[in-house]
């Protein structure tokens, strides 16, 4: 049997319907009466009870001793890189098949990107690839890690969990350890997955969440920083905060930092979407499964499953490609289902494609860059799972 694209189209509206985006937000909660309340309170900005409460709900929902809001995932992962003592010209191992707030994140901390390979297991950073990478590259010193061929600090390492899917942290972990490396989690779209039965962004020295508007909640824009820490949790409020020092008038600074914290508008919707967070990522594991059963039998093309180790979110439920001329049949399916009314992407641009990028250091990408060409994203918002209603 060969592959058939309209196959494929077929089972996909037999899930998605006849027409669908990619992920929207769904407000069935309490989003309007704590907006209302947040505007009554006429505290709108980063003062406001909604904030602390966003928090202490983040800080429950992942197993974390401390969640700190910020203004989005992006400043989120910059503060984290920050508070882990990234600095000018410090390299940051993360990975090439990512968002390119990823990288963005590691120059706006003053690093260097320095892109690794993937895991088709788990579609995240490849712990055996890694191994071999440092085991070539690694210098140690008294001082910490050193790529001796760049002579720069290995100054991080930030494993994202792709599409909401756990990475082997189990390998990751002894790893940067080994190499005294320390580990920020880019959980920006794994909110509500479990890593042998813990939460994500609960295991490294920080992490970064993302809620964005076609994240599995969200708040218009925004982002946190999670942290098991109270000290690394207390800095990261106080960078967050313009570093203000506290006091009833007086208006002192202590340090160069940033005015990144959520807003208490933004905070009020985030308060609702969480109540909905374990009935959002039940219906998401549901659609998930419509797809697998939507896609059996059908030849060259496969829906990624959750690794073994794992209870994932799904935030993006992803077709793999099998066989030759993958790109192509990539291609031909994004153009059928878009022209359909059935919105799907690809991958994003592997990192050290782009322009910014190209004279990043890098490894052997040869599994990122087959999977580039095998991933096509599909519709994944919540209400699918009973048929979009």
């Amino acid at each position: 049997m060969s592959f058939n694209s309209e196959l494929v189209i077929e089972a996909l509206r037999s899930v998605a319907g006849a027409r669908a985006v990619l992920h929207e937000p769904e407000f069935r909660g309490k989003e309007w009466d704590y907006l209302k309340d947040c505007l009554d309170s006429t505290f709108v900005s980063s003062v406001g009870r909604y904030v602390g409460q966003f928090e202490t709900m983040l800080a429950e929902a992942t197993g974390t001793a401390h969640a700190v809001a910020v203004v989005n995932g992006t400043a989120a992962l910059q503060v984290c890189l920050r508070l882990a003592g990234v600095g000018r010209g410090d390299e940051v191992l993360v990975p090439a098949l990512s968002f390119v707030a990823t990288a963005n994140a590691v120059v706006h901390a003053g690093g260097v990107p320095h892109f690794v390979d993937s895991d088709t297991a788990t579609l995240g950073i490849s712990p055996m690839k890694l191994a071999a990478h440092l085991a070539e590259i690694a210098e140690e010193r008294e001082d910490g890690c050193y790529n001796k061929q760049s002579g720069a600090r290995l100054a991080a390492l930030v494993p994202m969990h792709v599409f909401g899917h756990p990475v082997d942290l189990d390998a990751l972990l002894p790893l940067a350890a080994r190499y005294r490396i320390p580990l920020i989690e880019d959980a920006a779209e794994s909110l509500g997955s479990l890593y042998r039965g813990r939460h994500t962004g609960s295991f490294g020295l920080c992490s970064a969440l993302s809620f964005n508007g076609n994240k599995i909640i969200t708040t218009g824009g925004g982002g946190a920083i999670l942290s098991n820490d109270p000290e690394l949790a207390r800095r990261a409020k106080h960078l967050t905060t313009t570093a203000k020092l506290p006091h009833p008038w007086a208006f002192d600074h202590d340090e160069i930092a940033y005015n990144y914290r959520l807003p208490n508008i933004n905070a009020a919707l985030g308060c609702a979407q969480m109540e909905a967070l374990p009935e959002r990522v039940a219906a998401k594991r549901a659609l998930a499964e419509r797809y697998f059963a939507a896609f059996e039998g059908i030849d060259g093309v496969r829906v990624f499953r959750e690794p073994e180790y794992a209870r994932s979110n799904y935030w993006l439920n992803t077709l793999l490609l099998d066989g030759e001329d993958c790109a192509a049949r990539r291609d031909e399916i994004l153009k059928l289902s878009n022209e359909a009314g059935i919105m799907t992407r690809p991958a994003w641009t592997l990192l050290h494609r782009l322009p910014m990028y190209t004279q990043a250091p890098r490894d052997d990408l040869s599994v990122a860059e087959d999977l580039e060409r095998r991933i096509v994203n599909v519709p994944s918002s919540a209400h699918l799972a009973n048929g979009g209603n």
